[in-house]
């Protein structure tokens, strides 16, 4: 059996701050195209940790998800999310809530899971359709917190957005040079997020959000190919 690996780095930069983060990133693509993400997430300047585990199939529909939180150095919540049809479940335990149990059945199978990871931001990338209008929407999709730094919960939610296609551009980061789809994410409670990936596997390669007077670009970046014989 032979997969690919997606190994990186993202850095985390404030325009009048420098770096205030970054994450550290491993895909794996399996032959029938279900890929998992690993991924450490930390904010210096919020004090977030932030684990996250997630897997979707070869058409990008999440399967399933564990997350783990902390801030200021003091756990906050640990959580399990599993995608079947139209069902969304978590199995969740946070310092506020205590113990937790989310079923929520949506109109139709989810088609992103928004875990706060960087990297599944770009995923948004996926979701575009060719034939579709100018503006997609994206509506009433699972997410594990509403707040902008992703320092809630973890729990179930819902919310909506739209996305936009502006163009192709070759982008350089430190990470090398990459053709990349620019794609624009309108939210509904903040300003619209700008962010850049690649064709093949839906890599992102920067974001800009004005919100947090922020940007995000890869640092590093590497594909390896593994084959194991029985």
């Amino acid at each position: 059996m032979t997969h690919r690996t997606l190994r990186g780095k993202i850095g985390y930069f404030r325009n009048r701050l420098g770096e205030i983060g970054r994450e550290w990133f491993t895909v794996t693509v399996m032959p029938d195209g279900t890929r998992t993400l690993r991924a450490q997430c930390e904010m210096d300047d919020d004090v977030v940790l932030r684990d996250v585990t997630y897997s979707v199939d070869a058409a990008w529909r999440p399967l399933d998800a564990f997350i783990r939180l902390s801030v200021d150095g003091q756990f906050v919540g640990s959580s399990w999310f599993r995608f079947v049809d139209r069902l969304v479940e978590c199995e969740a335990y946070t310092r506020a809530e205590g113990r937790i149990s989310q079923r929520v059945e949506l109109a139709a199978p989810a088609v992103r899971f928004g875990t706060h990871s960087l990297i599944t931001d770009g995923w948004h990338g996926a979701l575009w359709q060719k034939n579709g209008p100018a503006i997609q929407a994206i509506l009433a999709q699972p997410a594990s917190s509403h707040a902008a730094n992703g320092a809630t919960g973890p729990l179930l939610l819902l919310g909506d957005s739209r996305l936009k296609r502006i163009g192709e551009e070759r982008l350089r980061v430190p990470a090398g040079a990459f053709d990349t789809t620019h794609f624009e994410i309108l939210l509904v409670d903040f300003p619209a997020l700008h962010f850049w990936v690649t064709a093949r596997d839906v890599q992102l390669v920067r974001i800009e959000w004005q919100h947090l007077d922020a940007y995000y670009e890869l640092l590093e970046y590497e594909e390896t190919e593994s084959a194991a014989s029985i």
